[in-house]
């Protein structure tokens, strides 16, 4: 297959460069120059904008900032689906919009997968990252070949849109065990504990989680990069309040994470890297969290392998 990728950014350009070090014929676009002229260097096509892509191309996968950027990006393609293309959307979005332009490609003979990433940045470059998968059995199939070179777990999940609701879920939940993360790691500095043996302490408890061994590490090395920032943890728990208010699901957590992270917004910037919603308590108490031994930013030490399906016990 011959396959376009759109979104060349932090998670984008590492499942495009998953693709190109496995030998994929693969053709890039990006709206930076030099990322694109970056991926031509390794042996990429150079692609000349999305309806080229559509053109030419299989499937062309989209990793795009916003639902607002992958609409603008269909609608230049749309006028090239035909029979046998495959749009993947590889972007968080939301569900209703996925669902809504996903409708526009079948109706001009194609298909449509929406199929966000989870597991970090680190993982995504390793090609060890987890992908779910929402659209036909049979365009699964096709595609399956392709998503396990990108990702080690990869999971059908059902009907177009399906996919993105369980990304916005597990984005939300992240987004939750990030604030009690930076709420208990203060609240031990606060009462005079190591924070090296605190981070220990929730490792191997019960209180343990992905995002205290990973976000907890680049917090205490006070670098807090994570590859990821304020206004797209905001753009996250928008749209999982905007599935559970299509679910008529009364909310009490997530509209809080939302002040939270709307006051970390305005008090640091937008492009303000996630974990530093540390810095809200670390200002209001003088307390520096921070500890020396642990790394600036996370890396997989997983050697990468080819993926496979998850299959769900029934």
């Amino acid at each position: 297959m011959k396959i376009g990728f759109i979104g060349l950014g932090n998670v984008g350009g590492k499942l495009s460069g998953s693709l190109l070090r496995n030998g994929v014929d693969l053709a890039v676009y990006d709206l930076d120059a030099d990322l694109v002229a970056g991926f031509v260097e390794k042996g990429a096509r150079r692609g000349e904008g999305p309806a080229e892509l559509m053109r030419t191309c299989d499937a062309v996968i989209t990793c795009l900032p916003s639902p607002a950027a992958s609409d603008a990006v269909m609608q230049e393609m749309l006028p090239e689906v035909r029979t046998g293309k495959i749009w993947m959307e590889m972007s968080t979005t939301d569900e209703a919009e996925v669902k809504r332009l996903g409708a526009q490609v079948i109706a001009a003979g194609g298909a449509a997968v929406d199929c966000p990433v989870s597991g970090g940045c680190h993982r995504a470059d390793t090609g060890n990252i987890a992908i779910f998968a929402g659209c036909a059995r049979e365009t699964f199939e096709r595609i399956l070949p392709l998503l396990t070179i990108m990702g080690r777990r990869v999971l059908h999940t059902g009907e177009l849109g399906s996919a993105s609701i369980l990304k916005v879920i597990t984005n939300y939940l992240a987004t939750a065990n990030l604030v009690s993360v930076a709420e208990a790691l203060t609240v031990a500095k606060g009462a005079d504990m190591d924070l090296g043996t605190a981070f220990e302490a929730i490792r191997i408890s019960s209180g343990n989680s992905f995002v205290h061994e990973t976000e907890s590490q680049v917090i205490l090395n006070g670098s807090r990069d994570i590859s990821f920032t304020m206004d797209l943890v905001a753009k996250d728990i928008g749209l999982f309040q905007a599935v559970a208010d299509r679910a008529n699901v009364p909310l009490q957590l997530n509209p809080l994470l939302i002040d939270i992270f709307n006051d970390g917004i305005e008090r640091f910037g937008e492009r303000e890297l996630s974990p530093n919603i540390i810095k809200r308590l670390e200002e209001v108490t003088g307390l520096d969290v921070t500890a020396p031994g642990f790394p600036a930013e996370m890396t997989d030490d997983e050697p990468e392998e080819r993926g496979a399906e998850v299959i769900v016990r029934r």
